[in-house]
């Protein structure tokens, strides 16, 4: 049954009224921003409300995807500029081509583009950024970008303005990879410091239309124009200086206060409305964008180490007690769709198999049945002595996901799962939240990606894999197809291998798909006009202008 949300007067009467009270506590909290803030509403400059900025800026950590992303986007340049489509096109790399069986690629080069600090963005600087991606810096504690090719055998600068990168394996999905949200390009300089030294925002030098011009540790970042550049991809409608003189990103963790500030026009961005506040505000004029990125969707990386999933028969019953229409419904507008696969479907070379994982409770039932669970007392599942019960730990860069999480604890409740729901701040999240922990059972995932084809280097430990499922290497369908996919010369049978492995990953419950994720959603005051997003769903003012 589905459960119905009615719209009432005095419903909406209500929400207006709270946006108003919020409004005029944002109104209040600006001002007292003081220098941080002051003028950002004025000609030719935007607030950009968020609510964190993450805990650290060292290049290549995990919360860069969600928070520091949108200050980077600003500032970093990419080789590739790749849409939220998929296609590719040049940026800096103006034209690349490669040999016959995809292990040699040749980059060249724009000329003349530096970076904030005067260095060139040369080949070198490219080589070192390549190195970088791909290995990591170990004695620094930098991890490498873990969706980035593990064939990567190396680079060297031929000249100035020109790259050869070499792969030990056939790399198809090399140049979309370079489009990745991780897959930023720093000054050497920047890079080659330690990590302390990485972590210091002004200095970590890009390429982009926008510089820092000051920042405070999780509170605000104010970007300015850099008036010098010239370089940006044609695709985002305007390769020259940015339009806007100056950006703030400013923290404000409510998201009620965010979206109020934006209303009255104390600000003009706010990060992470949620879908009511989209419902509310779309049909007032206010500009809403609920992109959709290239990458998985929105589900849970089942730990087949633990108890409750170590059973094949209770992992399809999760898949299938789980009602995705009624978390549509209940939780979300219609800018959201229920997953397909286990990725979104914007992902080039995704395929349907919703089949394997719709919603059937009585199948859901059977299959518990099957697995030897009997209901307690407490009409609690339980086999030997054992209940069947687990933790979800909401994703805090989803504003949504305790809601879903709570929905489906009680759908799963009424098979007889006892499903506990716990939230974290975003830094203690990801101090105790970590995949394939002993005690996450379900981790909640949300993961761009460059290409599909590096897609399964999380799925095993092999390469150090993230290994998302407790599998090791002992799938060897999933090791075969990882395999096939990533030394594959033909896309026509990547495609076909890559369909396989979503069917099996999915026929096997490793993986359960919820929706398609819209991770950074954005509500704008209808001054700001341009904005776009990339395959990152990050929003780019490279083109926008503010009335």
């Amino acid at each position: 049954m589905k459960i119905a949300r009615p719209v009432t007067r005095l419903g909406t009467w209500r929400r207006k009224m709270a946006l108003a009270v919020a409004a005029a506590t944002a109104a209040a909290s600006l001002t007292a921003c003081g220098s941080a803030s002051s003028g950002a509403s004025g000609e030719g400059q935007v607030t950009f409300l968020l609510d964190s900025l993450g805990n650290s800026w060292v290049p290549n950590t995990s919360s860069i995807s969600s928070f520091q992303g949108n200050v980077y986007s600003q500032i970093y340049d990419k080789l590739v500029y790749v849409d939220d489509q998929g296609k590719i096109s040049p940026w800096i790399a103006e034209k690349w081509e490669n040999n016959s069986d995809y292990t040699s690629f040749t980059l060249h080069l724009k000329k003349g583009v530096t970076f904030s600090n005067g260095d060139p963005l040369d080949a070198a600087a490219v080589v070192a950024n390549l190195d970088y991606w791909a290995k990591g810096q170990p004695d620094q504690g930098i991890a490498p970008i873990s969706l980035f090719p593990k064939t990567y055998a190396g680079a060297k600068a031929v000249d100035e303005t020109t790259v050869q990168v070499s792969f030990s394996a056939p790399t198809l999905g090399f140049i979309p990879t370079l489009g990745y949200a991780a897959s930023a390009l720093f000054a050497p300089k920047a890079i080659a410091g330690t990590a302390e030294e990485q972590a210091e925002l002004s200095t970590n030098y890009g390429s982009g239309p926008y510089v820092v011009k000051s920042w405070k540790a999780d509170d605000n970042v104010v970007l300015e124009k850099r008036d010098d550049y010239e370089w940006g991809p044609e695709a985002l409608g305007n390769t020259g200086p940015a339009k806007i003189e100056q950006i703030t990103y400013k923290v404000s963790p409510d998201a009620a206060v965010r979206t109020a500030a934006v209303q009255s026009g104390q600000a003009q961005v706010a990060y992470n409305p949620t879908p009511q506040q989209i419902s509310d505000l779309k049909g007032q004029g206010f500009s809403v964008h609920t992109p959709v990125y290239l990458g998985f969707a929105f589900g849970w990386a089942l730990n087949t180490k633990t108890a409750v999933f170590k059973d094949l028969k209770v992992r399809q019953a999760v898949q299938h007690g789980i009602d995705r229409d009624e978390i549509i419904d209940t939780v979300y507008t219609s800018d959201w769709k229920p997953a397909n696969s286990f990725f979104n479907d914007t992902v080039p070379g995704v395929s349907d198999q919703s089949a394997e994982f719709g919603y059937d409770p009585d199948a859901a039932a059977k299959l518990l049945a099957e697995a030897g669970y009997r209901k307690g007392s407490d009409g609690v599942l339980a086999k030997g002595g054992t209940r069947l019960e687990f933790t979800l730990y909401s994703n805090p860069y989803l504003p949504t996901s305790k809601q879903v999480d709570q929905l489906i604890a009680t759908q799963l409740g009424k098979l007889g799962f006892k499903v506990s729901v716990q939230t974290y701040d975003v830094i203690t999240y990801g101090e105790k939240i970590t995949v394939g922990a002993p005690n996450v059972a379900a981790y909640e995932v949300t993961r761009s990606i460059g290409d599909a084809s590096t897609a399964a280097n999380v799925f095993t430990d092999a390469d150090s894999g993230e290994n998302w499922f407790g599998i090791g290497e002992s799938d060897t369908t999933i090791n075969k197809l990882r395999d096939s996919i990533r030394a594959a010369t033909d896309p026509a049978q990547r495609d076909a291998d890559l369909a396989e492995l979503q069917r099996h990953v999915l026929e096997q419950a490793y993986y359960v798909p919820i929706t398609q994720i819209v991770q950074r959603p954005l509500l704008a005051s209808p001054d700001l006009k341009g904005v776009r997003t990339d395959s990152t769903a990050f929003a780019k003012f490279a083109a926008a202008t503010i009335e």
